[in-house]
């Protein structure tokens, strides 16, 4: 009876494709900044990690619009039941801020760091981004820290995403997990 209800709430496959692939290109756009950054003289000296890093997180700032048209167009499916309410609202409050915070805000300091510094983002290596503000040297170290502060407060968000999944999955097994998986039912879930 309670996997009948868990096979019922599945996001949809456009919501599951921009949650995945933002996920994979936010977490390898994360390692390789982390990398840029600790080891710049080593692997980093000529900026090839960095511009790689700007290539890949500019994306996220189209994906991010698509993402929330979707999602403001198409309701995700519910929670179970058996999360209390108080749970249901720490987790409407954690996508929030992952929303805010990863999708938009480091994507945004990222942009306002390299156009303070006066250096180019290229999406994808295709096109380039117009700076947002003028190149001024003097808001350098302030944006650095702010995208540096978001970078490690996000990857603190995401960790504990991550973790809660795994926890949905493993423990409570109630489907919250699944439903961001493909539809693929398994041979037992077809003879239910």
């Amino acid at each position: 009876m309670h996997n009948s209800s868990q096979n019922s709430r599945k996001y949809t496959a456009p919501a599951r494709l921009l949650h995945w692939l933002m996920a994979i290109i936010w977490i390898v756009v994360w390692i390789i900044g982390y990398v840029a950054v600790t080891w710049s003289q080593e692997l980093n000296p000529q900026d090839g990690l960095t511009a790689a890093h700007k290539a890949l997180a500019s994306t996220l700032l189209f994906l991010i619009v698509l993402r929330i048209f979707w999602r403001l167009t198409h309701r995700p499916p519910g929670l179970p039941d058996s999360m209390s309410p108080l749970m249901q609202r720490a987790a409407h409050w954690g996508h929030f801020f992952l929303y805010l915070f990863a999708l938009i805000a480091m994507p945004l300091s990222g942009w306002l760091w390299s156009s303070v510094a006066g250096k180019p983002i290229n999406v994808l290596w295709l096109f380039p981004l117009p700076p947002l503000v003028d190149a001024n040297p003097d808001y350098y170290p302030l944006m650095k820290n702010i995208h540096i502060t978001l970078a490690y407060s996000t990857g603190a968000l995401v960790l504990g995403h991550i973790l809660i999944a795994l926890k949905h999955a493993i423990i409570d097994k109630d489907g919250v997990l699944q439903s961001m998986l493909s539809d693929r039912r398994t041979s037992s879930d077809r003879k239910k």
